[in-house]
């Protein structure tokens, strides 16, 4: 009955099966047999289990099962296996919370996700990707000015964005995966806002592009040149930085960073790539920035990081329409009643206030 929340449950934290007893006051062996159901935890042992592993009792008797499906972490992913483990444990439950939730509303106020209607059956080359970031703006109203919230965008056309915080290193580059149809995209909350952004907008773009691209055409690179287009169009940094360069300032890469959410990196590839400058001028700016250690830290403050309210809002929405009740709410937010009781009447933000 509990046994695969329990096991899930315990990947998120990365506790062991002594590990997890110990805590909790039973043997590794009884942790096992609760994990394969072949023993039930009284009352007692499962409110030292939520404890141990940061969850509510409820969420072991949770009504909704999912499953992910098409599970992909971008090709460069180096997160160790246990890490990997803990992110899908951590994007199941926030997955099944937002089940739950869908199921709880007579019509669910959240769009599917569609193609856009126009996007051909065939991408010719790399050039012809700018077209398609261009038919998405578009297709979804963005215009062609930077866009303030990525993952508002994304979520209005039914994407789920989950943010975890599991990979405390930020060493994942990314998780896409689909749940009951939907595609879910994962981010990190310890990555700095254009990181985010880039691997939502590369995400986006394998679920765009897949099995649209020749066989000469790799489709990460593809995806890549997918995000850059998406988040700045050519137009734009045409605009910005003229037709041809024969040298570029490193403060209007900062500039564009700020403007546009693209790293100063990702802007000088976009340069190379729209023919603005030569690969030369790339290369050696690119030797520059190794030099001055820009490559792994870019300077100045990180971009501001992208936050998703949609499942908080859409909670309190059911509350408020009277589908749901505090007791649900709260244990589908994860948190206390109580803590509940004092966020839904604003008290904590007149006690941060007030300090």
């Amino acid at each position: 009955m509990i046994g695969e929340r329990l096991k899930r449950a315990r990947a998120a934290t990365g506790l062991s099966m002594q590990a997890l007893g110990a805590e909790v006051g039973v043997s590794a062996n009884m942790i096992k047999k609760y994990e394969h159901d072949q023993s039930m935890p009284g009352s007692g042992v499962l409110v030292r289990l939520s404890k141990a592993l940061e969850v509510r009792s409820e969420y072991f008797f949770r009504p909704v099962k999912v499953e992910l499906t098409g599970v992909e972490y971008r090709k460069r992913s180096n997160a160790p296996r246990a890490v990997l483990k803990r992110i899908e444990a951590d994007v199941l439950d926030q997955a099944e919370r937002w089940q739950e939730l869908a199921n709880l509303w007579p019509s669910f106020p959240v769009p599917q996700f569609s193609l856009p209607a126009m996007l051909p059956s065939s991408i010719g080359s790399m050039d012809h990707i700018d077209e398609i970031a261009d038919l998405v703006r578009t297709d979804w109203n963005l215009g062609l000015s930077p866009i303030p919230d990525l993952i508002d965008a994304l979520e209005s056309h039914g994407i789920l964005v989950i943010v975890t915080q599991v990979d405390a290193q930020a060493t994942f580059d990314g998780l896409q995966a689909s749940v009951a149809g939907k595609p879910v995209v994962v981010v990190s909350t310890n990555w700095p806002g254009d990181r985010q952004r880039f691997t939502l907008a590369h995400e986006l773009g394998h679920l765009l592009l897949h099995d649209r691209l020749p066989a000469h055409l790799d489709e990460e690179k593809a995806c890549n040149r997918f995000a850059s287009a998406f988040l700045v169009p050519a137009s734009a940094l045409r605009r910005q930085l003229g037709e041809k360069r024969h040298a570029l300032e490193v403060r209007e890469l900062y500039l564009l960073k700020l403007e546009y959410g693209l790293s100063m990196q990702g802007c000088l590839y976009r340069a190379a790539d729209l023919g603005i400058i030569s690969q030369t001028v790339r290369e050696r700016m690119f030797i520059s920035f190794a030099t001055q250690g820009w490559r792994k830290q870019e300077p100045g403050q990180p971009y501001r990081q992208e936050i998703t309210f949609l499942f908080q809002q859409l909670v309190y929405r059911a509350l408020g329409e009277g589908i749901i009740g505090e007791s649900k709410a709260a244990e589908l937010l994860g948190i206390p009643v109580f803590e509940f009781h004092q966020a839904r009447k604003l008290e904590l933000l007149d006690a941060t206030a007030h300090q």
